[in-house]
């Protein structure tokens, strides 16, 4: 199914074909092969720790549409080649690596192989489950000489040491004996290619920005290789990046059946293969323990012994204890994370696997940031962007503080790089890049990349968001006031003061989160986004300087502040041009915006979406017509800049003119609607969103899992229906709940404290259930929660009710200040 031809969401409904993935509430499960689909069910099945990333092949390894591999942040890079050169354009492309693969079991009986494609299965099933975080396979073969076989598989990338990875591939014979070989490999599809000279189906296929781009040359350096005795490790260094990577494997094979193991190692290959003389009945167990490590530029060697050191620890420990935290971890992730949505299993099941996935993203991303496509593709060359800030660290400071202080780190970490970026825009400050491995700018159309200059507020914004909910007050005094400080030097440095007898201060080319419509003047999101940033920066230097005075003298050294920045800072926010249409009552996106014609969504082809991909960039800048939420985001972000009225006129004129060719748009949409009332059509954008990989909405779920869309899963569960809001750090809740549902159960962390928010058509439950109080407003009415006190606060409705939704083009045929009229057509050649 692919609904991503349409602007408007589909009715709700359950799209998943349930008589192959059925309604489990704590698994996906596959009960039939389907070759077809290759691409969305190897990244649907994907098992990682955010560090470490498998997608979800078959073991045996011939059947695929992309093999991947990925360790979050090595990368290759490489010069960017303009077709036009100018001053300050990025000039060094990075693309994470596919590492070798370690994934590849294969099995032969009587020197047949199984094939899945071709195989005769008596039985089948795959399944991720979400409790134990271990990607399982079960099936019964009959090989072409009529023996059944029993095969069942596990694969698990471990939560608890991010180095590691387990497999497990048990044989059974059920019929008659038969010699069986099983050949485990690790291969370096990255620059070779396996035995059989299988091309990825994915390497065939066309232009689309949002795929990695690929190498011409030979990425992995082979630098070590090594064989003996069921142990296998192989090591490389990266061309042009020089990071350096070793992977090994080390072989458990357990069975009564006589058997053999030989083990040997090329550049790109290494083997360990399994002899057996196989009886029915008997089992042959193979266990395979895999571990990576990476560097910047460690020697290739040092590695080598980390992975001795790995797995003999993991040996040592004993493969069971290894399951057996995973599960632990998983327990307790599930404890503080876990949304639960009563009567509703076919929605149960789809947000348990976007909850899955955030984990799987993020847990073990130390030192790196989260990549869009977490470690499941190679989907946007593997670079962060601003989807981090805004889609998935909410999600992370309210449910897990700690991997959401990881997250931010890592951009204090990008700090000088930013800094030297600001420098080439010949600006103050410091200017995050649009999208990066190292820190380094790597978008090379700086249209849509490098002039989003509102990532440094989302930035801000972000870690503004943690400090308030978590008290980490040492993060702000070591390292956020430092971000702060600097950013808001750029938007100052960036804006200037136009006087017509008020003073406003005005920021001019620059693109915001509306990826069709680029380089504009006064983007209202940017520009509501930089005043928090401006106004966040000023309240935290005065508190840095009345309550911590040694932290704030070591800032001043540090940045060389001067304390008249405060009040510069201050004074623009206060004057900042925040657009504004009284005829048409809305917030218009740019300064220039109403200005365009509309482009007719309705009267667009179906297959000429998306957009991006059927016009030239030039052509879609001149309508209004939009890729995804801008304004509407900025309504949620900084919804209390904003009145009600405001946000339903906003929302009913950008709504209809928005594509949804962003996976980032549906939540924000669904989000807003459930607060003006559209709760029809807010039921609709999240069922979208919640079904976006899973059924393969965009039709590029084969790149990768849309991380932010999944994050945002979470923000429209929580903050739509939920109601929640946090502004000013004041925790306030005022829910949305569809009619259809019977409840809605969420958890949130503040101050230490894990609250679960219960949500009933007639009522709201708040229930710690780790720490000691919160304090929160429940529909205006302040609320101290403590434990083992639940608090009910009554609620008289869930808000507006509207039906249906804004309709199509409100704003065609509408008359401009200058007497013109808004029209709306479509491009043809």
């Amino acid at each position: 199914m692919n609904i991503g031809a349409s602007h408007t969401p589909p009715p709700v409904g359950d799209p998943l074909d349930r008589n192959r993935f059925p309604v489990d509430q704590w698994r996906l499960r596959e009960t039939v092969f389907n070759a077809d689909d290759l691409g969305p069910t190897e990244t649907i099945f994907s098992v990682g720790n955010g560090y470490l990333g498998m997608r979800g092949n078959v073991p045996e390894g011939r059947e695929s549409h992309m093999h991947g591999t990925f360790v979050n942040g090595f990368h290759e890079t490489w010069p960017i080649h303009h077709a036009e050169e100018a001053f300050g354009f990025a000039k060094v492309g990075q693309t994470i690596v596919n590492v070798p693969d370690a994934k590849v079991i294969r099995l032969y009986v009587d020197d047949e192989p199984l094939l899945l494609p071709v195989a005769d299965l008596i039985d089948y099933e795959r399944t991720l489950d979400f409790a134990t975080g271990v990607l399982g396979r079960d099936l019964v073969w009959r090989t072409p000489g009529g023996k059944r076989v029993s095969v069942r598989s596990r694969r698990m990338v471990s939560m608890t040491q991010r180095h590691l990875a387990v497999m497990t591939f048990e044989v059974t014979l059920l019929d008659d004996a038969a010699p069986v070989v099983i050949s485990s490999q690790i291969l370096n599809r990255q620059d070779g290619e396996d035995e059989y000279h299988v091309r990825a189906a994915a390497m065939g296929e066309g232009m689309d920005p949002r795929r990695a781009s690929r190498f011409n040359g030979r990425v992995l350096q082979p630098q070590f290789r090594e064989a003996d005795g069921g142990q296998m490790v192989l090591g490389y260094r990266c061309t042009n990046s020089g990071m350096t990577l070793a992977c090994g494997a080390h072989h458990i094979v357990e069975t009564e059946n006589a058997h053999q193991v030989r083990t040997y190692a090329e550049d790109d290959m290494a083997k360990t293969t399994v002899r057996v003389q196989a009886k029915p009945g008997v089992p042959i167990a193979l266990t395979k323990v895999v571990t990576y490590h990476t560097s910047r530029g460690v020697p290739v060697r040092e590695l080598v012994d980390r992975c001795r050191r790995t797995i003999d620890r993991t040996v040592d420990e004993g493969i069971a204890k290894q399951f057996d935290d995973q599960r632990s971890w998983f327990d307790a992730y599930w404890q503080r994370t876990d949304v639960e949505v009563g009567g509703q299993p076919e929605v149960q099941q789809a947000l348990r696997w976007n909850l899955f996935q955030l984990a799987q993203a993020s847990a073990r991303a130390e030192g790196a940031g989260v990549p869009a496509k977490g470690v499941t593709g190679s989907g946007y060359g593997g670079h962060y962007f601003w989807d981090t800030e805004v889609y998935v660290m909410p999600f992370l400071t309210y449910t897990s503080p700690r991997l959401a202080r990881n997250a931010l780190r890592f951009r204090y970490q990008m700090l000088d790089a930013a800094r030297r970026r600001a420098g080439d825009l010949t600006q103050r400050g410091a200017l995050f890049p649009w999208r990066t491995i190292n820190g380094e700018e790597a978008s090379a159309y700086y249209a849509a990349g490098t002039a989003q200059y509102h990532i440094d507020a989302d930035i801000s914004y972000a870690l503004s968001k943690y400090v308030a909910a978590t008290g980490d007050d040492d993060f702000l005094m070591r390292e956020a006031i430092d971000i702060l400080v600097e950013t808001a030097r750029l938007w100052t440095d960036l804006g200037f003061w136009r006087t017509n007898g008020d003073g406003t201060f005005h920021i001019h080319g620059v693109t915001g989160p509306d990826e069709y419509t680029a380089v504009v003047n006064d983007n209202l999101f940017t520009n509501v986004m930089a005043r928090f940033n401006l106004r966040r920066a000023a309240a935290a230097v005065e508190r840095l300087r009345d309550t911590w005075p040694e932290a704030y003298r070591r800032m001043v050294a540090r940045l060389d502040f001067d304390e008249s920045e405060v009040g510069e800072w201050r004074r623009a926010a206060e004057a900042m041009a925040i657009p504004y249409d009284e005829r048409l009552g809305i917030h218009p996106q740019d300064f220039h915006f109403l200005d365009r014609e509309v482009w007719d969504l309705s009267n667009t082809p179906p297959e000429n979406r998306p957009l991006l991909l059927h016009y030239h960039p030039l052509v879609i800048y001149r309508f209004q017509v939009l890729k995804q939420a801008d304004v509407v985001l900025a309504l949620f972000l900084q919804g209390n800049q904003f009145t009600p009225e405001q946000k339903r006129a906003d929302f009913e004129y950008y709504d209809p003119i928005t594509t949804g060719d962003s996976t980032l748009s549906a939540v924000v949409q669904s989000i807003i609607a459930a607060e003006v009332g559209y709760h029809d059509l807010a039921l609709r954008y999240f069922n979208m969103a919640l079904f976006v990989d899973l059924v393969d909405v965009h039709g590029n779920t084969t790149d990768g899992v849309h991380v932010a869309s999944t994050g945002g899963v979470w923000s429209a569960l929580a903050f739509g229906f939920g109601g929640l809001r946090d502004y000013d750090g004041k925790m306030t809740i005022d829910p949305r709940l569809p009619e259809s549902w019977e409840s809605l159960t969420y958890r949130i962390t503040l101050l230490g404290t894990r609250v679960r928010v219960d949500v009933r058509q007639e009522e709201v439950e708040l229930t710690v259930e780790d720490g000691s109080s919160a304090s929160l407003s429940v529909r205006g009415k302040q609320v101290i929660v403590n434990a083992g006190e639940p608090m009910v606060v009554p609620l008289a409705d869930q808000g507006p009710r509207m039906s249906g939704g804004p309709g199509s083009s409100p704003q065609v045929g509408v008359r401009r200040a200058d007497g013109t009229y808004i029209t709306a057509s479509v491009p043809h050649a």
